[in-house]
């Protein structure tokens, strides 16, 4: 008994032992990582001095990894309007917080006023990508270019995307590729994944604007689609180029890309000097083949390749994405739905009987249908942010961005904010009727000399596509409640699992 008694008092001192050893280790493992924690705020507060008191509210965080991994945890596990929430309640509803994410010091901008500050003056801010972004879109992509080349690059190349001219001459291939994919996919027994299809028939849209009937030899559409998605997932990725991270798996599909496109060019020059003058430019990539500057310089292989590669990668995925919001949001909202039928009804009725498919001046008229483009891309917030660069000390609101900080204009939080936008979680496109908010409150493409040069040609498909989906189908989402995915661009898990029919 006595010696029962020893053994267990020694049991209940030894556990108590181990449980102030443990106690100990973890209040000494928190001091060291809040230690750590703190070096990345002391070393920039040691580089910049006494700016470092005039930056706006917040916390660089961890060394290198600063607040990306929150940033990833928000906009994987959700939801993402937290990421911002966590800097709100920390220290308040500002204008900018300060924090380091995607491996950069950064100044993070919630409010219209100042967001539409840092995208018009190109003298104080210029394009800032992260490097994994800056890298995958290349050297020569508009995202990069100074803008001087910038300017130059636009206006060689806006015209056969967006002018008036340009985008009569879609029309008929988008209709075509609309009708038949709708009718494809409704003879279908087993439920499909409407992003994949959509992005599909998007992808086929964009390549016959910008290559034409330029075969892609052995490469399929749904290969090229499967290395436009291994790129996508590289956006906002930590940049760290080794197996086994999305970024090295995203550099190598760009490596693909880049080749087929290189391939396809040295091909076209090819055919152009073979024809000598009676050749005659059909498609965007041979017009940026036979396009001159004022100097007479044309463009090198690396800039129409870049190019190509940004534009088929925001006119496929954008497009896809609000295509397929615009569907549910439609589907899920009964009488919004009704109403732009009724106004696809209405412009059919006023069609002279000899005229077949849209023209562009009925596009125009599709009003309403605009609306609810535009509050799919508030609502779902399919470009959530973008992103600059100081290129000098910048005073705003008595807060300095110091020269050569990342900014991010943080659209997903002025798409949600109930005093620019009542009832933010309401998907209500006639609160664009006569809309005055404030500049800088609502900017899907942008503003200023960077404006998305092609949002005419994404409204024109997308409004298409929405044309025969309102007058003639209906879709029936299988998993309803299905959770999302936020990056790099929001959709449900499922890739919105569904059965498209026919309508009664």
């Amino acid at each position: 008994m006595v010696l029962q008694s020893e053994y267990a008092c020694w049991s209940r001192s030894a556990t108590s032992s181990v449980a102030a050893l443990c106690f100990n280790l973890r209040r000494h493992l928190r001091v060291g990582l809040g230690a750590l924690k703190r070096l990345n705020n002391l070393y920039y507060a040691l580089k910049l001095g006494k700016k470092w008191d005039e930056l706006p509210p917040g916390d660089l965080a961890w060394p290198f990894l600063g607040s990306t991994l929150s940033f990833i945890k928000y906009f994987t596990i959700g939801p993402p309007q937290n990421f911002i929430a966590d800097f709100s309640t920390r220290y308040g509803k500002v204008d900018m917080y300060k924090t380091h994410i995607l491996g950069r010091a950064t100044i993070i901008v919630c409010k219209p006023e100042v967001c539409r500050q840092v995208l018009t003056d190109e003298t104080k801010f210029v394009p800032g990508y992260p490097t994994n972004m800056a890298t995958l879109f290349g050297r020569k992509s508009l995202h990069r270019v100074s803008k001087v080349e910038h300017r130059k690059l636009r206006r060689l190349t806006t015209a056969p995307i967006s002018s008036h001219a340009a985008l009569e001459l879609y029309i008929d291939h988008i209709e075509h590729t609309v009708i038949s994919s709708l009718e494809e996919w409704s003879s279908r027994e087993k439920p499909l994944e409407l992003l994949t299809v959509i992005k599909e028939l998007t992808f086929k849209i964009i390549w016959n604007i910008f290559m034409g009937s330029t075969l892609m030899g052995s490469t399929s559409i749904t290969e090229m689609e499967a290395l436009y998605n291994d790129i996508s997932v590289g956006f906002f990725s930590l940049p760290i180029n080794f197996p086994g991270f999305n970024f090295h798996k995203s550099l190598k599909a760009r490596k693909r890309l880049v080749e087929i496109l290189q391939s396809i060019v040295n091909e076209k020059r090819l055919v152009k000097k073979s024809k000598g003058e009676s050749w005659e430019a059909k498609d965007m990539m041979d017009l940026m083949i036979e396009v001159r500057d004022e100097d007479g310089e044309g463009m090198d292989d690396e800039t129409i390749v870049d190019l190509i590669f940004g534009k088929l990668f925001a006119g496929q995925e954008t497009s896809a994405f609000t295509t397929m919001w615009a569907i549910l949001f439609l589907t899920n909202n009964p009488h919004v739905f009704q109403k732009a039928k009724e106004e696809q009804e209405n412009i059919i009725r006023r069609r002279p009987s000899t005229q077949k498919g849209i023209n562009l001046s009925e596009f125009k008229q599709m009003r309403f249908l605009s609306q609810v483009i535009d509050e799919t891309l508030r609502v779902s917030s399919i470009t959530f942010a973008t992103f600059r660069q100081a290129t000098i000390d910048v005073n705003i609101n008595g807060k300095i961005i110091p020269k050569g900080w990342q900014v991010i204009l943080w659209f997903r939080q002025l798409n949600m904010d109930e005093k620019l936008h009542p009832s933010p979680q309401e998907f209500n496109p006639s609160r664009w009727d006569n809309f005055l908010g404030s500049p800088g409150a609502y900017t899907p493409f942008g503003l200023g000399v960077r404006m998305c040069p092609g949002r005419d040609l994404a409204k024109l498909e997308i409004s298409i596509f929405l044309h025969y989906f309102l007058l003639g189908y209906k879709v029936k989402q299988l998993n309803p409640e299905c959770q999302l995915n936020y990056l790099p661009i929001p959709h449900p898990k499922d890739k919105c699992l569904a059965r498209v029919l026919k309508a009664a």
